[in-house]
């Protein structure tokens, strides 16, 4: 505790004269660092610290041997991942039969892109093949992944590998150096 310690003066000194008595203070600072300790070690407990936070990512069952349906051209959306944030995609058909590459920025774009198309197709039956090229970042693959669990789209596959076609198409349509 806090304690004042008093002492000296008092009594008849110096012919008569009284003095008043004068109080030396000293105050124990113990209690109150205790204290600090104890507020900093409540709050560092107390507080709940950042999760990192991932992206759960669908994959089919290795186990199960379903036999599964072709999945037809008309029903799929390949995305090229290109430079400067712009995306490259065709729709509903292979890049050897001279398809139309329309160019999208990542975000709102793309999402209204993979929207316009699951309209055509219906959602149960589309299916995006994303393919990433040298000059795409990781971000870009992040952000494309964003746009598939905001659109709750579930098919789709992520392709290390451009055909032929694909490279002559992108080296050809959006001036991609691969």
């Amino acid at each position: 505790m806090a304690e004042i310690n008093t002492g000296g003066g008092g009594g008849k000194h110096d012919g008569g004269k009284v003095r008043s008595k004068k109080a030396s203070t000293r105050v124990d600072m113990t209690p109150m660092v205790d204290l600090g300790f104890l507020l900093i070690t409540f709050f560092i407990l107390a507080t709940t610290l950042s999760k990192p936070s991932s992206m759960t990512l669908n994959v089919p069952d290795k186990t199960l041997k379903e036999e599964t349906e072709p999945i037809k051209a008309s029903n799929v959306m390949t995305v090229f991942l290109g430079k400067d944030n712009k995306a490259y995609y065709i729709f509903g058909k292979a890049a050897n039969e001279e398809p139309e590459l329309k160019t999208v920025g990542y975000g709102y774009e793309f999402r209204q892109a993979l929207q316009e198309n699951v309209k055509k197709v219906g959602s149960d039956k589309f299916v995006v093949v994303i393919k990433p090229t040298k000059e795409s970042t990781y971000k870009n693959m992040v952000d494309v992944l964003d746009e598939m669990a905001i659109t709750k789209l579930k098919r789709y596959a992520l392709v290390d590998e451009l055909t032929d076609a694909e490279k002559t198409l992108l080296k050809d349509k959006a001036k991609l150096n691969i």
